[in-house]
């Protein structure tokens, strides 16, 4: 079936609608009663579960609650914070989405931006020996973090494959990416003391992991969550999906504090539509040299005058970024 568009009367009425819902949230459940008092309060709660039309929202004492979303509110995702009301034990109705604080998206079949995960603070790029790193998927990856505000940082796995070497061939073709400033771990799962820098680096935060496939993610996943399986039996009594929780998008809780999410969006990860400006300012490296070209429009391609490929000759910027960027904006249309 053909989705019905909506009208920009209509999405600025549903605008107002939820920013009324935020307000009343705000104002106490008094307010929020005024226009049905069959209502029950309303309250502030997390999505941990996204499969479908299902969510599950995580109350203010971690209980577990399985509720359906208002039509036209927007695509709720796990890490959201909503406003939601309880109905019968254990459901419950989202009724808005609030402020995000950053969000994780990818366009859909229709070249919209789908929304995958809300207010990341975290973002861990995997790589590993096998199978061949894509250098340009992890710039997509790292333009995509850079753009919605979020830290992210290269984990290399499967170190154990490697002799000394090839360890130290592989860490320098990746050393450009430590001297623009983005943190890098390397790590293996048969080394679980090489696990401490990065169980560290995601204490307290709402993180994701992205990486190509086959990269070792959820081996990785298991490892820094021990009692996965607790957890993905309670997520799983709440959404009565039985085995298909492990395949629905969904938040972990952190032994050490602060949340994992794991989502199959990240699976097939590509960046959307995206402007020139905008690639640029995703690379990090860039943002010195913006604005001293000759030519205002400059593509950094064959222009004379390029003040990013004179940063390039001087060893300032990667050659590979540099291709990498060429790459994107060929692919994105920039």
């Amino acid at each position: 079936m053909t989705r019905r568009r909506l009208s920009k009367r209509q999405i600025e009425r549903i605008r107002a609608i939820q920013e009324r819902r935020r307000e009343r949230l705000a104002n106490r459940p008094e307010q929020a009663l005024a226009d049905c008092e069959a209502e029950t309060p309303p309250e502030e709660g997390l999505v941990v579960v996204r499969h479908g039309a299902s969510l599950v929202v995580e109350d203010h004492a971690g209980e577990l609650h399985l509720c359906v979303a208002r039509q036209h509110i927007g695509h709720p995702v796990c890490g959201d914070r909503v406003v939601w009301q309880r109905g019968e034990p254990g459901r419950g109705l989202v009724s808005a989405i609030l402020e995000r604080q950053t969000v994780l998206s990818r366009p859909d079949y229709s070249g919209r931006d789908k929304p995958i995960a809300a207010n990341l603070t975290r973002l861990a790029v995997l790589i590993a020996p096998e199978p061949e790193p894509s250098g340009y998927l992890v710039d997509q990856y790292l333009v995509a973090a850079e753009g919605i505000g979020v830290e992210p940082m290269l984990v290399a796995t499967k170190m154990d494959l490697l002799d000394a070497p090839a360890r130290a061939a592989f860490e320098q073709r990746y050393a450009h990416y430590c001297a623009i400033g983005y943190r890098t771990l390397w790590i293996s799962l048969e080394q679980p003391e090489t696990l401490a820098p990065l169980v560290e680096a995601l204490r307290d935060q709402t993180s994701i992991l992205v990486g190509q496939s086959g990269v070792g993610k959820s081996s990785l996943v298991k490892a820094l969550l021990p009692d996965r399986a607790i957890q993905v039996g309670r997520l799983s009594a709440a959404t009565g999906l039985g085995r298909h929780t492990t395949s629905a998008a969904s938040c972990y809780r952190l032994p050490g504090g602060g949340v994992l999410i794991d989502s199959p969006g990240v699976r097939s990860f590509r960046l959307g539509a995206i402007g020139l400006a905008e690639l640029q300012w995703g690379f990090r490296e860039f943002r010195p040299h913006l604005g001293g070209c000759r030519f205002a429009n400059c593509r950094h391609d064959q222009e004379p005058g390029c003040a990013i490929r004179a940063a390039v000759e001087r060893g300032e910027i990667a050659t590979a970024r540099l291709d990498n960027f060429h790459h994107l904006a060929r692919g994105a249309g920039a």
